[in-house]
């Protein structure tokens, strides 16, 4: 089962990793880069900071705890554990690989760091502060997406890694928002007393 389900996912990764074009290559290799996001999280720290004005370090103190948990767990246990080559690195698909930009990057490739930490974020802010921003949660997770896919349009990474480190960004960005929740209404509750 698990051959044919690497298999599947190997599949879906040349397929969408063979769709290309100069337009593509270009937005999706800066998708992928980490510091043309400033502006976004810039913006994002004004819409916290002007929700919850003093009260807004923390969030941003919970949105440091969710990057750092997703990215060690992404990076550096998952990866390390499960050791899947990237799919550029894959000898069996040397030659049918397109990479762009700084090639393949590291060694392992399960799971997708840039998925996790881009789908942690989102969930984490849209369960924060996406009650309060109509336009947000789209915004957000059509940012999330896009960010994702463009491991697999750059050849780094399979559709699996990307939709696993998504469910894991979820999950710690759930978990996240809720022990802030709880550690909030603990200390207004203290507050009260």
């Amino acid at each position: 089962m698990l051959d044919y389900l690497k298999s599947i996912d190997t599949q879906l990764f040349l397929f969408l990793n063979g769709k290309h074009n100069e337009f593509f290559d270009f937005v999706m290799y800066w998708f992928s880069d980490k510091y043309i996001w400033y502006p976004l999280y810039a913006f994002l720290l004004f819409l916290v900071i002007k929700k919850y004005r003093t009260n807004s370090w923390y969030i941003i103190l919970a949105v440091i705890a969710v990057l750092i948990l997703s990215d060690q767990i992404s990076s550096h246990l998952l990866k390390s554990m499960i050791q899947r080559p990237r799919p550029c690195h894959e000898a069996s698909l040397a030659g049918m690989v397109r990479t762009l930009g700084n090639g393949c990057g590291g060694a392992y490739s399960f799971v997708s760091s840039h998925a996790a930490n881009s789908f942690a974020i989102a969930t984490f802010l849209i369960l924060i502060i996406g009650k309060y921003y109509r336009f947000f949660t789209p915004l957000i997770l059509i940012w999330a997406i896009i960010v994702s896919y463009s491991r697999i349009y750059l050849g780094v990474h399979y559709p699996g890694d990307v939709l696993f480190g998504a469910i894991l960004g979820i999950i710690i960005g759930i978990g996240i928002a809720k022990l802030y929740f709880y550690l909030i209404n603990k200390k207004l509750n203290s507050i009260e007393n």
